[in-house]
């Protein structure tokens, strides 16, 4: 006899051992599956049987000789194995929950922080250049990043209404700081404030933030909402409601070899899969459609830079705003005119507006934490969560295989159970995953659909939909806002010098006005110097302040502060 041969015949003959001390031990006494079943269900239960016996009344777990199980021991084990089912699927979709769920508090938290950011530097705007209106303007200020957070969290706010809010309110501070100096009536300041749109003090201002603001905050909103999604359809899952049928071959599965004494056993991969693929089959249907929400989510992340990143859009919002009051300072004797003729002449009385009172050196302390490097952005932020979300594209497809190699089948070449006995390998025919292949399933049988899959299917069918439409192509996209935003539409259009953008040759959309980590400040006319540019067109550099502009637009906003000078202080 060769050393193979003897090798062969000695596993055999321990496998043989295996099986056959364990059923004759189990078949001797009940003691170990007392122990195991007391132990499972914590604490004393009366009535378990001390040696096997015939069991007639058994319904799932059925053998041809002695038990060491009832009825109601096999009532308990099948509450049990639905108990262990959900408890080794919340187990294996746990990291996927933990970096959905981290991943939307990090976003929420980065967005406040960024709110506040632009609040700031919106404030500071006012409190450093236009120190008179100041203190009226903060509640507008405040009010509009409040609801530029609420409608980015899903409430039921307007965009569009909240920018012509605060730009309405702008108006009437713009007219009696900096066209028509004094203190006017709330009657008269109000009738200034319903003029705004008629007369348009702030030219196209207002309609390009209204633009960029569309374009930056739906995305953010649908991409948040997508997530809340993803932690409800986890949840779902982790907490799946069994069939019948599917309770039972559990039971078999699981703690039927437990009344026959073979408390050690595992399933065989094959049965494994069956039972389990089965119990799965209408969760594997989500799988194309998350699939297909994990590949929104990376179009809709990819595709938020330029304009359409809210980081750049809400850290250069003061510089907008600075623009309006300077648009209107210089259309000054003509919204003067038109003014006196919607509201008539005012009374005026010396303006005793309270200076600026915001605690600069407390807030440029705050500062610090807000200032970030290239690796910081929030873009970076989600293209790290997307590269990571991306290895769970087949998560549902995957799963029933997952559990059973991972958690409940026995090893390759041990022997295992088949639902009736101990053997080397199972026999019957396994299937595949999905609800039509289950028609062949010899374990479980699958009828109907699942109500609540359904829904779950639904309301990804509906995200995928949003996050899609919320894609920006390589043009302009303007935002045709709905009651709550929440089902608006964008159009496709081309971009232009409205938006503050130009176009780079490669299609990708570029901001005219970079700004820096910069805090608007007085700004010293000796600083300006003209730089000329390799395609010919010259810039102005604000060495103070750390930006660049195209020529017509600083010269717009010098030729605004020279003029302001004289009244601001």
């Amino acid at each position: 006899m060769d050393a193979q041969t003897w090798r062969v015949g000695c596993h055999c003959l321990l496998l043989l051992a295996l099986v056959g001390s364990t059923r004759s031990e189990g078949l001797q006494s009940c003691e170990e599956v007392r122990k195991l079943f007391q132990w499972r269900l914590v604490g004393p239960v009366k009535g378990l049987q001390d040696s096997p016996r015939a069991g007639p009344d058994l319904q799932v777990c059925v053998a041809k000789n002695p038990a060491c199980c009832t009825r109601k021991m096999e009532e308990s084990y099948q509450i049990t194995a639905r108990q262990d089912m959900q408890q080794v699927l919340q187990t294996s979709s746990s990291t996927l929950k933990f970096l959905i769920s981290r991943n939307t508090a990090a976003f929420q938290e980065t967005l406040e922080t960024l709110i506040r950011q632009a609040e700031n530097y919106t404030s500071i705007l006012f409190c450093n250049t236009y120190r008179n209106m100041a203190l009226e303007a903060a509640a507008s200020v405040q009010e509009f990043f409040t609801d530029v957070g609420l409608y980015l969290f899903g409430a039921d706010v307007n965009p569009e209404e909240f920018v012509n809010r605060f730009f309405d309110s702008l108006f009437p501070l713009v007219y009696n700081h900096l066209i028509n100096p004094g203190d006017s009536s709330l009657e008269y300041s109000e009738c200034i404030r319903m003029a705004r749109r008629d007369i348009s003090p702030f030219g196209n201002i207002p309609k390009r933030v209204l633009g960029q603001m569309g374009r930056s905050l739906l995305p953010s909103r649908t991409f948040l909402q997508a997530l809340n999604l993803g932690i409800e359809v986890i949840n779902t899952t982790d907490h799946l409601h069994f069939s019948k049928e599917c309770s039972r071959a559990l039971l078999r599965m699981q703690y039927c070899p437990h009344c026959q004494g073979l408390t050690l056993s595992k399933p065989c991969m094959g049965y494994c899969l069956n039972v389990v693929r089965g119990c799965l089959a209408h969760m594997a249907e989500l799988n194309p459609h998350w699939h297909m929400y994990i590949l929104s989510l990376e179009e809709l992340s990819d595709a938020m830079h330029g304009t359409y990143d809210i980081e750049h859009v809400l850290l250069n919002f003061h510089l907008l705003v600075n623009d309006a009051v300077v648009q209107a300072h210089l259309d000054g004797q003509k919204l003067l005119e038109q003014v006196n003729k919607i509201c008539g002449r005012p009374i005026r009385t010396p303006t005793q507006s309270p200076r600026c009172s915001f605690d600069g050196s407390k807030e440029k302390h705050g500062m610090k934490i807000f200032i970030r490097n290239g690796e910081e952005t929030l873009a970076n932020r989600r293209k790290e969560f997307i590269n990571s979300l991306r290895l769970y594209r087949t998560f549902y497809g995957g799963l029933a295989d997952q559990l059973c190699a991972n958690e409940l089948a026995a090893g390759d070449g041990l022997p295992c159970w088949n639902g009736e006995d101990i053997v080397k390998s199972y026999t019957q025919r396994v299937v595949g995953n999905g609800i039509k292949a289950q028609s062949g399933n010899p374990e479980v049988k699958v009828k109907g659909t699942d109500p609540v899959i359904n829904q779950i299917i639904d309301k990804l069918k509906h995200v995928i939909q949003l996050l899609q439409g919320r894609s920006p192509k390589p043009s302009k996209w303007e935002l045709h806002m709905g009651s709550g935003g929440d089902m608006a539409e964008l159009v496709s259009g081309g971009c232009d010098d409205e938006d503050g953008c130009r176009g780079s040759g490669s299609g990708e959309v570029k901001r005219t006005l970079k700004v820096t980590d910069w805090m608007p400040d007085e700004m010293n006319l000796s600083d300006v110097k003209q730089i000329h540019q390799t395609d010919g067109s010259s810039t102005l550099d604000t060495t103070g302040a750390g930006c660049t502009a195209t020529t017509e637009t600083m010269a717009l906003a010098l030729m605004g502060a020279v003029m302001l000078l004289p009244g601001l202080w």
